[in-house]
């Protein structure tokens, strides 16, 4: 396979370091292959080389690699913004939708997930830095929305997401993997309906060793795989 296999390999290498020095089992950590923007080819080679799942950031990029059996033999993961009336293409097909964040999405995910017979397992994200530009719940105002969602029958969240700021250097976003965790034990110490939480999703290419450190167990990993990616207009 090549280069991808060998980044998956120096990954999980960089994986086992950062969860040594926390006190921790690399095993508790999964490896999540960002997709977007590779080939259905490629995303299959980074299966074969062994990740834990699969993540897609758009809609239609999924459904045309779903088609060509890019996927198989590994969970799908939905990480990008999911708009409502695109939740019927992907309740049935993936596994973990990781980027809600309203009460309506939840809502839209549970009427088609019962219209199916299905549960669909969420994560809710979270805003941590407040960018106004960016999704998620701010946490304030996450137990509301956890209070909402626990009355609905057709989603089971997980756990948390968050994607910190852009910044120059990727140990600052130190903090707000600090704050993620913090708040991630005070969710898991209160009960819920629907609601079991025990997935941390925090860490990308650049910083998911300082996400490890701060308790992160779900990494999700793209420009280290797959190589930078090259936008086009």
């Amino acid at each position: 396979m090549g280069l991808i296999e060998d980044n998956v390999r120096a990954v999980r290498e960089k994986i086992a370091r950062a969860a040594e020095k926390a006190g921790r089992e690399a095993s508790e950590i999964a490896l999540v292959a960002a997709t977007k923007m590779n080939s259905a080819e490629r995303v299959h080679e980074a299966v074969l080389a062994g990740v834990d799942a699969c993540g897609e950031n758009r809609v239609q990029e999924l459904l045309e690699k779903y088609e060509l059996s890019a996927y198989e033999g590994a969970p799908l993961h939905f990480i990008g913004t999911l708009q409502k009336n695109k939740v019927k293409y992907l309740v049935g097909k993936v596994s973990l939708i990781q980027s809600v964040d309203s009460a309506e999405l939840c809502a839209a995910i549970s009427r088609k997930a019962e219209s199916l017979g299905l549960v669909q397992d969420i994560l809710v994200e979270v805003n941590i830095g407040r960018e106004e530009a960016k999704g998620g719940v701010y946490p304030e105002a996450l137990e509301e929305l956890l209070g909402q969602v626990s009355e609905l029958r057709g989603v089971h969240v997980r756990g948390l997401m968050a994607i910190p700021p852009n910044v120059e250097l990727d140990e600052k976003n130190f903090v707000y993997f600090t704050k993620m965790r913090n708040l991630f034990v005070d969710i898991r110490s209160k009960k819920y309906d629907n609601i079991n939480i025990d997935i941390l999703s925090m860490g990308m290419s650049g910083d998911f060793e300082y996400a490890i450190a701060e308790g992160s167990n779900m990494v999700r990993v793209g420009s280290a795989i797959f190589g930078e990616r090259v936008y086009t207009k």
